[in-house]
């Protein structure tokens, strides 16, 4: 029997993130979207317009006995900068922040310690931020898979493929065969 357990992962495009964790094993479902802003069923131009509150998310649907939390936060928090205030790489503004959603206290307790750990490897004070996932929006379906979909897109070859193969590399014990 499958379990299941859900946490929303922002580290900049959505389109980045869900490639990334796409191909590792026990993650059952992944949807692109929007959460933690104010405004009710945000586009995608409102959320990238930026007044929306929204961060562009991931909300990942995985198997907690085949690849544990833990192992998901380090993957987490070595495909992207987690001391860049609001912008990972060209893309800029508080829609691309790092922001990790949880839905248990088990899990806000884990990214917690998680980040004190993490933080005494680095320079610069991490700045995600951590809060309940209240209210997840889906992104309109174009984005579903939109690395797998469209892998020659300038924006893919440039900013999401390199993510791919560093987190491949690092994280390849945990590819799906």
């Amino acid at each position: 029997m499958i379990m299941k357990e859900v946490v929303a992962f922002g580290g900049g495009c959505f389109w980045c993130t869900e490639a990334v964790f796409e191909m590792m094993r026990g993650i059952t479902k992944t949807t692109p979207g929007y959460a933690g802003g104010s405004k009710r069923d945000p586009t995608y131009q409102e959320v990238c317009a930026g007044n929306t509150g929204h961060a562009e998310v991931l909300e990942i649907e995985y198997d907690p006995k085949i690849i544990g939390f833990g192992v998901l936060l380090e993957i987490f928090f070595a495909m992207h900068d987690p001391t860049s205030l609001n912008r990972q790489g060209n893309d800029m503004g508080t829609q691309y922040r790092s922001i990790i959603l949880y839905t248990t206290d088990k899990q806000r307790k884990e990214i917690e310690q998680h980040i004190r750990n993490e933080q005494k490897e680095l320079d610069k004070p991490i700045v995600t931020e951590v809060r309940s996932l209240d209210r997840f929006f889906p992104a309109e379906e174009y984005h579903s898979r939109y690395y797998d979909k469209n892998p020659l897109q300038p924006y893919c070859l440039f900013v999401t493929r390199p993510k791919v193969d560093k987190i491949k590399k690092k994280f390849s014990r945990y590819l799906k065969k």
